[in-house]
């Protein structure tokens, strides 16, 4: 009887507690402990179609307490603010010092940490960096929504787009010609910004741009074609990493057509990016894509027929307007209902990711302890920029040893050129509350010292060449402007849009019309006055600068608009910092070396795989202050692939970190050799380091047309270890 009554009063109290929770919650899809799919199916039966198609719109539901997630542009950090025109940014710069406004009242606030642009992040060759970016972005989004109380919760980026061609205007945009690297680059920077809960996102994340984007000039309306071997091996495969390992759920298709149809109407976002990759979060058509396809491509005869061919496709979120014509185009028959039902689910995924549709404390993101310290204020935040802008560095040559600096021995530095003295922001990126030169850099590195540096801009009178004499060591600074000013004389004079002043800059609907440095007269110049001439290439893309390889003794690269990018090249130049950045493109001697720019088919010639000619600099370029030995190949058979495991021995006297490098030669296969593992390894001075690298089985597959799949090649692959494409230090065969 005693058991009885204890099992009658359990009862009773279950129940109670599970009618108490049942009225927590005034409707079933704000219950976090129901299956996210059974809260989807409540939320939607519960709104009008007029709310849904409002989610096209990457709105909330404010009737039902949904807000709205947000967006921003998170390239190389999150944009909240700043004016792309160069007399804003100069306005808004001067806010480095200015109060920040309160929660929920106010403008939008304007900072965020600046990283290098994607190009340089791409040169850090480093898993680690990608994520820590990615990580900085979301918590700054994060803090910028709890702050301001509008919420910027879907983050765009990263751009998995290929870097094809160097006259590519966003090639700054991007992490590099290889799209093994760009997958696994834009992984990590996708884990980083969403966090690692099981259930919740830090942000969502959106890659961009599917498909084949890489020419701005007749983007609108150009077709990108090319076979089925080179969509999955080749254009698509960086998207794929982000979905199978970096876990992204979203991403923003491309304004251009493939192989004829525009890719927002195209089948492959149903075919292959929900069926077959199981994306199921937004999809997205680019700014006035929609518009576009009546104007530039001629693909519908208006709006109306337009957002119904872009719905039916599977564009879930559409940045254009719109809604008037998707209302119409449902009530006369031509979208139906069941169509926008099924694409809102995606959007409403999206927003359960991030908590919008609860109020769960299992989130970890719901409530991150911020305080009026913003993230981008603190010593943490600098140090990782830093940090990012010294693994961006490439030393491209150093002829001599000419490099690094001895301020015990240099005593008169010169510093020229147009890049000297300014941090200059792109299109995409974050505005910092400071940014450092690299003017003020090196004079910072030598403050306290009586080394002694000047700085002449130009040469119009002959002072730059008098300066360069007097000088022990000459450093010029030049490169694009990713705004593409006319940048001689009115530096805050920005081109149009989809123009170009200066045929070697580019951006965003400007491809560039050469490979040359316009900048490089001023090399030699200086160098002829001064041979102990370091060049500080600072650019968003490759240059043709043969003269300059040839006779300048030190060349660095670094990509713009890293808010330390002065700190970072003075320690490199004066060996605070020991360089290890790697190019991520075939830096070319001549523009005649490339293919028509449209043409797509990299077989023609284009990136390190198919590229038949003598390189300015292979890919996976990039010396260090020290030098490493490669020994003991051994790559075997594992469970679930293939292992490589070799030493390597820092043999100089400085500690360093080398990029190891595993290239594959598959056979019968076309492409000379393929990117299939990298590392970036630390190995102090003296000492000798096993690397062991993992290659999953499936990043040895190719694509098979005629299975239509990917599958592992029989035969003897050929593994090729070293410091870059065309520096192979160990070889070894492996038959699969």
């Amino acid at each position: 009887m005693k058991n009885l009554r204890a099992a009658v009063v359990a009862a009773l109290l279950l129940f109670a507690g599970t009618t108490l929770t049942a009225q927590i919650y005034e409707y079933p899809f704000q219950n976090p402990n129901l299956p996210d799919e059974e809260r989807i199916d409540n939320l939607l039966s519960l709104m009008t179609l007029e709310e849904k198609i409002v989610t096209f719109t990457g709105a909330g539901i404010p009737r039902l307490g949904i807000p709205d997630p947000g967006s921003s542009e998170a390239i190389h950090g999150l944009v909240r603010g700043g004016s792309t025109d160069l007399e804003g940014f100069v306005r808004n710069s001067q806010l480095a010092n200015a109060k920040i406004p309160q929660r929920n009242a106010g403008p939008a606030l304007v900072h965020s940490t600046a990283f290098p642009q994607g190009y340089g992040l791409g040169e850090t060759w480093d898993r680690e960096i990608l994520k820590m970016v990615g990580e900085v972005m979301s918590v700054e989004a994060r803090y910028h929504s709890w702050k301001t109380g509008r919420n910027c919760l879907v983050l765009w980026a990263p751009n998995a787009d290929l870097g094809r061609d160097p006259r590519w205007g966003r090639t700054e945009e991007c992490f590099g010609e290889d799209p093994y690297l760009v997958g696994k680059l834009a992984a990590e920077e996708i884990k980083g910004m969403q966090g690692d809960d099981s259930k919740y996102w830090r942000t969502a994340t959106v890659m961009k741009h599917f498909l084949a984007n890489s020419n701005e000039d007749g983007r609108t309306y150009t077709s990108s074609d090319f076979d089925e071997a080179l969509f999955r091996d080749y254009y698509s495969y960086g998207f794929w990493k982000g979905v199978v390992e970096g876990g992204s759920r979203s991403l923003m298709t491309a304004y251009n057509k493939y192989n004829g149809i525009p890719c927002s109407t195209n089948d492959f976002i149903h075919e292959i990016l929900i069926d077959e990759w199981g994306m199921d979060g937004q999809i997205l058509n680019d700014g006035s894509a929609l518009s576009l396809l009546v104007s530039d491509h001629k693909w519908a005869t208006d709006k109306k027929e337009a957002v119904a061919m872009t719905v039916e496709a599977g564009i879930t979120r559409i940045l254009d307007r719109f809604t008037d014509e998707m209302l119409a185009a449902v009530k006369e028959g031509m979208l139906s209902e069941e169509v926008v039902d099924r694409n809102t689910r995606f959007n409403l995924r999206t927003m359960l990711r991030l908590g919008l549709l609860d109020d769960s404390d299992a989130n970890p993101y719901k409530d991150m302890g911020f305080t009026d310290v913003a993230p981008w204020e603190t010593d943490e935040n600098k140090a990782k920029a830093l940090l990012a802008a010294q693994k961006s560095v490439v030393l491209l040559k150093n002829e001599g040893d000419l490099l690094p600096l001895d301020k015990s021995k240099v005593k008169k530095i010169a510093v020229f050129g147009n890049r000297a003295e300014s941090v200059l922001k792109d299109w995409y990126g974050a505005l910092p509350t400071y940014t450092v030169t690299a003017l003020q850099g090196i004079r910072d590195a030598v403050e306290g010292t009586d080394v002694e540096v000047r700085y002449q801009k130009w040469d119009s009178d002959g002072e730059a060449q008098k300066l360069a004499q007097w000088a022990d060591v000459a450093i010029v600074c030049v490169g694009n402007h990713p705004m593409t000013s006319p940048d001689w004389k009115w530096e805050k004079i920005q081109a149009p849009w989809g123009e170009g002043n200066v045929a070697g800059d580019g951006r965003e609907a400007v491809d560039r019309r050469s490979l040359e440095l316009e900048t490089e007269d001023l090399i030699k110049v200086v160098w002829k006055a001064n041979p102990n001439t370091v060049v500080a290439l600072i650019s968003s893309f490759p240059y043709a600068i043969d003269w300059t390889q040839d006779n300048v003794p030190a060349i660095v690269h670094m990509a713009q608009s890293g808010q330390e990018l002065g700190n970072a090249l003075a320690d490199v130049i004066f060996g605070d910092y020991n360089p290890a950045g790697r190019t991520t493109q075939v830096w070319v001697r001549d523009i005649l070396e490339l293919p028509n720019m449209l043409d797509y088919d990299i077989r023609n010639g284009r990136t390190y795989m198919y590229y038949k000619g003598e390189p300015l600099y292979p890919f996976g370029h990039g010396l260090s202050y020290t030098a490493y030995d490669y020994s003991d190949l051994k790559v075997r058979r594992c469970d679930d692939g293939v292992k490589v495991s070799f030493n390597l021995e820092n043999v100089g006297d400085r500690d360093g970190e080398e990029v190891v490098q595993v290239y594959v030669r598959f056979p019968g296969d076309d492409a000379a050799k393929r990117l299939r593992g990298f590392d970036r390894v630390a190995v102090p001075h003296g000492k000798t380091v096993r690397v062991e690298i993992h290659i999953p089985e499936d990043d040895l597959k190719l694509w098979n047309i005629e299975d239509h799949a990917f599958v592992l090649p029989h035969g003897n692959l050929q593994f090729e270890i070293g410091a870059s494409s065309a520096d192979i230090r160990l070889r070894s065969s492996l038959k699969m």
